[in-house]
């Protein structure tokens, strides 16, 4: 029996020794390879926290003492060890483990979490929690040196200091986000990984210096102004211990015993502790080692080899923005690109290999990002902030208040709008409606099909105020690419196909299916005119309201939320116009969709051809109001 068969709870790792721990770590990683070469997910991530998720488990007592990880995409071993090793190959599929901590499954998963930089405020509101309450348990927040460029990470940061209560942070350190990480901190950790023995000659001189007999006040200030030329000289450490932290590090975050003798000295020690600790993304797996970006989150591959399977499959809509963009940029040199860490995920990595000048990683600050775009676009560029959808919902006050009330030319690229699939809730698209239409100035439309993108991100180009195009995650429907681009009227929608009974309103990715759903109904003698909204603001008000009126039964279908929605703004103009219609919408339900399959997921909400169908059929046959 393997020593992994025996560890249904973290408790029973304390009595494992710690050559016992080393061997567990392998037979962890064993099981995170073989599960996700068949589910994908975060491979690398995971694999490079095995020791200090058991290191972590092996000294504190979880779930006594708060264990709050951040974004959540490294904690593969810390599900295997908290009871989920059985169920461990159902990771992120319908009704199985999910990607990342949830409270739901397990009482080890103490936040909910999927977006990056929150696990130290959290940390933090926990421990004073603690405080108010009296109890002693410990409080550890684990986050990695990509999520601490994320600007919340620096406010819990600052504010911890300020508040000096006893909260350890465990800074895990391997030098990349998703892609290779960006900016002045990680040039500043570099720099603390190269010569980890500062940290000890600043310790000696402090203690020298300590031993020096004080003559007066004078030689007291001397003194103390001489340590501090020195841990500036020394430098290591020292932002963290300025904004109120005891820094302890580096240290290798694979070396179990090293790991939990540094979270002893760090619980002796009052007040805020930052451990730092050096990990490599991907241990323990080569291909994963050796392209830690590739396989951050992975489809399903080949273990001996790491190639992925896939399978033959029309260009994503990903594709197919970036190729636009770098065509459009050839004759367009105001074209900057700008991404938030995401330079593979939004396809700019090749843009930024045509156009290096003209591109932006700004690492994990999507609100950075947006307001740098409008300064950008102050001084005369034409800035595209490629962001996914969840994640510019970090950026909705920039949007409105950087972007929209100066009534700025910025293009927002919005990838994995909609249903995303295997991660979740933190992960899925489905508020950016919401949370755009309701904003003055802003322009949002979403293309029927990669071709479709291609014209609209050329519109947006073109438009002289802040528009946003979102798609979706995944493949188009491999329909034929037009070579020349052309400018779409704005607010122009389009008739697929004309009928005389009911009217389909559809929007972005769904409106494929309503045209199939429109195919089945005319088998059972029903027509139906099929309109691909392209714009859900404006609305197209003409075209609408004059086949709403003709057939006087409408169906509106979206790949998003109901409420606020396409179809909440197809019913705002109908009560505004005081058209009376048969009306029926078809969207996500005020609910948090968990993860699987899009096609499972989609199938789950009634987005699918067949349900339009027989919702169409029921509204005509029987009639309804919304």
């Amino acid at each position: 029996m393997s020593i992994l068969e025996k560890i249904d709870d973290p408790k029973e790792l304390k009595k494992l020794k710690y050559g016992e721990l080393d061997i567990l770590a392998q037979e962890i990683r064993d099981v995170i390879i073989e599960t996700v070469s068949k589910t994908g997910g975060h491979l690398a991530p995971s694999l490079g926290t095995v020791e200090l998720t058991l290191a972590l488990h092996y000294f504190y007592d979880s779930p006594r003492d708060k264990i709050i990880w951040d974004v959540g995409h490294q904690t593969y071993a810390h599900k295997i060890i908290t009871g989920r090793r059985d169920r461990f190959h159902t990771l992120r599929q319908f009704g199985g483990v999910s990607g990342f901590p949830k409270r739901s499954e397990s009482p080890h998963d103490i936040a909910d979490t999927g977006h990056t930089s929150t696990s130290i405020s959290t940390a933090l509101g926990m421990a004073q929690a603690r405080d108010f309450r009296g109890s002693g348990e410990s409080i550890i927040a684990v986050i990695g040196d990509g999520a601490l460029t994320g600007g919340l990470a620096f406010e819990a940061l600052n504010h911890a200091g300020h508040l000096g209560t006893n909260l350890t942070v465990v800074l895990n350190d391997n030098e990349m986000s998703i892609s290779p990480n960006v900016g002045a901190l990680s040039k500043y950790l570099s720099r603390l990984r190269v010569d980890p023995t500062l940290h000890k000659v600043k310790d000696d001189v402090e203690f020298v210096l300590a031993k020096l007999p004080a003559i007066g006040d004078k030689v007291v200030r001397t003194i103390e102004r001489l340590k501090d030329s020195l841990k500036y000289f020394m430098m290591s450490g020292i932002l963290f211990e300025e904004l109120g932290f005891t820094y302890l590090g580096p240290i290798d975050g694979h070396n179990i015993q090293h790991i939990c003798e540094t979270l002893r000295s760090a619980e002796q020690v009052k007040g805020p502790k930052l451990i730092h600790v050096i990990t490599t993304k991907g241990k323990g797996y080569a291909p994963a080692e050796e392209h830690p970006d590739t396989f951050h989150g992975t489809g399903p591959f080949v273990i001996e080899t790491g190639e992925r399977i896939k399978k033959s499959t029309p260009p994503t809509y990903t594709k197919v923005f970036s190729d636009t963009l770098i065509k459009l940029a050839a004759d367009n040199s105001k074209i900057i690109g700008i991404t938030a860490a995401m330079p593979s995920g939004t396809g700019l990595d090749k843009f930024a290999n045509h156009y290096p000048e003209r591109f932006y990683d700004v690492g994990i600050a999507e609100q950075h990002a947006v307001t740098f775009a409008a300064g950008l676009a102050l001084g005369g560029m034409k800035p595209v902030v490629a962001i996914y959808a969840t994640f510019l919902q970090r950026a909705y006050d920039q949007i409105v208040h950087d972007i929209c009330m100066c009534n700025l030319p910025v293009v927002f690229a919005i990838d994995r709008a909609g249903i995303v699939g295997d991660d979740g809730e933190t992960h899925h698209g489905l508020f950016d409606f919401s949370y755009l239409r309701g904003i003055p100035n802003m322009v949002v439309m979403a293309p029927a099909d990669e071709n479709e993108l291609q014209h609209m991100l050329k519109t947006a180009i073109n438009h002289s105020g802040p528009i946003a195009l979102r798609y979706p995650r995944g493949s188009g429907f491999g329909v034929h690419l037009d070579q020349n681009l052309h400018q779409i009227p704005l607010g122009k929608g389009r008739v697929l196909r004309t009928g005389q009974d009911i009217t389909i309103l559809a929007i972005g990715n769904m409106v494929q299916a309503a045209a199939t759903a429109a195919t089945q109904l005319t088998n059972l003698g029903i027509t139906a005119t099929v309109i691909d909204a392209r714009f859900l603001k404006p609305l197209d008000e003409e075209l609408i309201l004059h086949w709403v009126e003709k057939t006087g039964h409408v169906v509106v279908v979206e790949e998003h939320v109901k409420s606020c929605g396409f179809g909440s703004a197809v019913l705002e103009l109908l009560a505004e116009k005081e058209i009376e219609a048969k009306v029926k919408l078809i969207a996500i339900p005020d609910v948090f969709v968990k993860h699987g399959k899009q096609e499972i997921l989609r199938d789950k909400f009634g987005l699918n051809a067949e349900n339009i169908k027989d919702t169409a059929l029921q509204l005509f046959r029987n009639g309804a109001f919304v």
